[in-house]
């Protein structure tokens, strides 16, 4: 019986296995000659793709399946996110190539981080144990803040890493202290067994000084996450890490992290929010406590972001807040997903639609922000600059890269017919269908209010005269910056026109969530 077990909890876990595989070669490629020091990349490469192979190989996985005695689930959800992750670390390894950040001596130690932060993440997304919520945040975390800091020569990424390991520390512990008031509380760190103790401890005593803990320790559980989330008020790390470290580095963070951080923010919310039949009504006061904690955040959030962002002189920065304000669009779903929950008898159906709606959006996301970041670095790598002023008169002398970010920037507005237009109606629709018309009035009134900060870019990069001595600043489209640039910009057009496909997808990833 232990026997099968195992087998299949490593069957399961094969695509994390690869990544460990990955890991040590890696590490044992910097023992041999030195003409094999170059390699780090390829070796990142094949693993990655291997990893991708064995998280997408059909298995006939229609329900959630305990593994390792109940510490993973795995589920059409965490196959998504999985498969969504190491796409990414793909499509990362690539850019970074492109770009030359890391430069060959340093790119073992560079991958092994990234791999490592993404290891920390396929956690996350799978986490059905309090403990590996922890650990996974803290294996995603660690190694990012030395990827923040990893160019040791410039001032800026080091302070950089500092905030970030700071704010980092500080949250992690004020996260591990509610994880204790939680596991404390009910008993258990399995989150259905805490599920069915929340139920069963609102049933019986519904307004006692367990509950009060309770709510204290939700509170403090959601600090870790809006931290990795960047939502406010634990954002102020965002913009001076994303200014400080290399352009390469602020994708990876604001992508990865994210996704990792919103899959398992879902996980959590439908977690505590649903439970058999029998006791689903129980749980009603955590479903409009978990509603109220998550929507609220989702409208500061996006609306901060969007606002600060308006003065930004540097791109960096601004894609900072940009990032913040899209965070805040990504928590609606989960917000509208538990509210569905205890709809009806068709809440939980609805829920899961609500949670497709994130999965799609995440995935979009993915495409729109790794775009805008790999402009801002091979221009970088040309004009010496991230300044937004110094983007003038781009098209003329780059116009290929040019199209591809204004692009882009439009689809991170959410213009049709482009990709980010159809995420966020998706996300919109999910607010309308469980009735949060004010969240659904603040998402449309924040998505004109970015109208500005987003089309300035836009103006500068066609309208504004070209500097004196940038002539020879050029990105050609035929290059292997602008090839790239395409290859990631393609995405966010057919998927605007024919994004369908990508939808069923995700509402088969969230199809299995609560059941």
């Amino acid at each position: 019986m232990f026997g099968r077990a195992l087998g299949t909890s490593l069957w399961a876990f094969r695509p994390e296995l690869v990544v460990c595989a990955t890991i040590i070669a890696l590490l044992m490629v910097r023992m041999v000659a030195a003409g094999w020091k170059n390699s780090g990349f390829y070796v990142t490469l094949v693993g990655a793709a291997a990893a991708l192979y064995f998280a997408l190989a059909p298995d006939g996985v229609n329900k959630p399946v305990e593994i390792f005695t109940g510490m993973l689930v795995y589920d059409t959800f965490a196959i998504y996110m999985r498969g969504l992750l190491l796409l990414f670390v793909i499509l990362f390894a690539v850019f970074t190539q492109a770009t030359g950040i890391p430069d060959r001596n340093s790119a073992g130690e560079f991958y092994v981080l990234i791999l490592g932060a993404v290891l920390g993440m396929c956690l996350m997304v799978s986490a059905n144990h309090m403990l590996i919520v922890f650990l996974g945040i803290e294996m995603a975390s660690v190694p990012s803040y030395v990827l923040a800091g990893f160019l040791k020569h410039r001032r800026p990424s080091g302070e950089a890493a500092l905030k970030y390991a700071v704010f980092g520390a500080g949250t992690a512990g004020v996260m591990l202290y509610g994880i204790s008031l939680l596991v404390g509380t009910l008993g258990s760190a399995h989150l259905p067994t805490m599920a069915a103790q929340l139920a069963e401890l609102l049933r019986q005593n519904p307004g006692g000084e367990r509950t009060m803990v309770l709510l204290l320790g939700g509170l403090m559980l959601m600090v870790g996450l809006a931290f990795k989330l960047s939502a406010v008020p634990f954002h102020f790390w965002a913009p001076d890490v994303f200014e400080g470290a290399t352009a390469e580095v602020a994708a990876f963070l604001s992508i990865a992290s994210k996704a990792a951080a919103l899959a398992l923010l879902a996980r959590l919310a439908l977690g505590f929010g649903y439970v058999e039949f029998s006791l689903l009504s129980a749980l009603e006061p955590a479903r409009q406590y978990i509603v109220g904690l998550v929507g609220l955040l989702a409208v500061i959030t996006c609306t901060f972001g969007n606002l600060a962002a308006y003065g930004q002189t540097n791109m960096k920065r601004l894609l900072a807040y940009s990032t913040i304000a899209h965070a805040g669009y990504m928590m609606m779903p989960v917000a509208a997903a538990v509210a569905l929950i205890g709809s009806g008898a068709s809440g939980p159906i609805e829920a899961q639609a609500a949670i497709a709606s994130l999965a799609f959006y995440i995935a979009i996301y993915l495409f729109m922000n790794l775009g805008a970041f790999a402009a801002v670095a091979f221009l970088r790598n040309v004009l010496a600059s991230e300044e937004i002023a110094d983007y003038a008169g781009l098209v003329r002398r780059s116009p290929g890269l040019a199209v591809c970010l204004a692009i882009i920037l439009f689809s991170l507005l959410g213009l049709p017919p482009l990709a980010g237009f159809a995420a966020k109606f998706t996300i919109f629709y999910a607010l309308f269908d469980a009735r949060l018309l004010v969240l659904l009035a603040i998402g449309v009134l924040n998505t004109v209010l970015s109208l500005f900060y987003y089309l300035r870019v836009v103006k500068v990069m066609t309208f504004d005269p070209q500097p004196e001595g940038r002539e020879a600043a050029a990105i050609p489209l035929w290059s292997t910056a602008g090839i790239y640039c395409l290859v990631v910009t393609l995405p966010v057009v057919v998927l605007g026109i024919y994004w369908n496909f990508l939808f069923d997808w995700a509402k088969i990833a969230a199809s299995t969530l609560l059941f």
